[in-house]
């Protein structure tokens, strides 16, 4: 679907170029600007030289054909002077190729000279520009360490940083689960005291809260009876130590009578 394809290309593109905004360093992309634009001022400087370079060697043929043409036309006086105008005419026809040659050399010539003027005037603007832009780039890399360190500074003193904010939301969630644990020990102590946990450690069926409460009750009544039963021991045992000494030798044992001395 063309419709389709067109918005998933542009919402690529933008996550895209979302991931380089956050990637990209402003002080690396100065310095990597400045370093195409020394590259620029070398490719000139080399266009320069070869421009040169040609020129030179054109001049070189130049002067070469220049020198030809004099020796022609030296070679053209001898032969009139010895009489021999075809050998004269045949010089003089050399010399004006030659002539011709010069000619087209001297046009090549002004070319190469009028583009080594434009690219010398294009290095001289170029070699400014990058002075220019060396020295602004050096204040917005300034500028933008100044406003980074500022923005670190006030991120952390008033704790809105990717950093503060990861240790504040630890904290949330520390605090989050310690008031979960409370309750949930609150709750396990409720239920602990309603009875509604079981001992899994106890042998034999497991018991419910009725056969609980009923234990409970027949444990209580046997107590009860043991404790009046030591009470009734105690209690008979205290009221005969409280009986007199006679009566108690009385009760004990019948003494013999106490016998008549001899008269």
């Amino acid at each position: 679907m063309p419709g389709l394809s067109g918005r998933v290309s542009t919402l690529t593109k933008a996550k895209i170029s979302h991931m380089l905004d956050h990637a990209e360093d402003p002080a690396e992309t100065l310095d990597y600007a400045y370093e195409r634009q020394l590259e620029d001022l070398q490719n000139v400087k080399k266009g320069i030289a070869d421009v040169v370079t040609a020129k030179k060697r054109l001049q070189l043929q130049e002067a070469d054909l220049h020198q030809q043409a004099d020796k022609l036309d030296a070679q053209a006086r001898e032969a009139m002077s010895a009489g021999r105008e075809d050998l004269a005419r045949a010089a003089l026809e050399r010399k004006q190729l030659i002539g011709q040659e010069t000619g087209s050399l001297d046009q090549q010539v002004s070319e190469l000279e009028s583009e080594q003027g434009k690219l010398t005037a294009a290095e001289q603007q170029l070699q400014a520009r990058i002075e220019q832009f060396r020295s602004k780039k050096e204040v917005i890399k300034a500028q933008y360490s100044a406003a980074e360190a500022q923005v670190h500074i006030s991120e952390a003193a008033t704790g809105v940083g990717d950093e503060m904010a990861d240790v504040g939301a630890a904290m949330q969630r520390a605090m989050d689960k310690t008031d979960q644990m409370q309750a949930r020990a609150s709750a396990v102590e409720e239920l602990q005291t309603a009875g509604t946990f079981e001992d899994l450690t106890a042998l034999g069926p497991a018991q419910d809260d009725v056969d609980r409460q009923l234990d409970q009750l027949q444990a209580k009544g046997a107590v009860d009876d043991e404790l009046a039963k030591l009470k009734g021991e105690l209690g008979s045992g205290a009221h005969q130590s409280e009986l007199p000494a006679g009566e108690a030798a009385t009760k004990g044992e019948t003494q013999p009578p106490r016998e008549q001395p001899a008269s």
